[in-house]
């Protein structure tokens, strides 16, 4: 069974998608998923993707979540040091 992400803070969410559109269009100069997903040799379809497995699912975004928490690391130490 897949595991889902609570975000602690619901009002969070906006601002975490905010970061994530960006960061993916840095570095993918796009955020959709169905085009990142064919770069990256991933066969996805319009609409239900539960049968596809981990590796590609990860191959697919899963290194964005890294990215989106060096990013809030790096605002928050810049922050701190305001």
């Amino acid at each position: 069974m897949g595991r889902k992400n609570k975000i602690l803070v619901p009002e969070a969410r906006e601002g975490l998608d905010q970061l994530k559109e960006k960061l993916l269009n840095e570095r993918y100069g796009t955020n959709d998923k169905y085009e990142i997903a064919k770069e990256q040799g991933v066969q996805v379809s319009e609409g239900y993707n539960g049968d596809i497995k981990a590796k590609d699912a990860g191959r697919m975004g899963g290194s964005i979540g890294g990215s989106m928490v060096r990013e809030l690391v790096r605002m928050a130490e810049q922050q701190m040091g305001d």
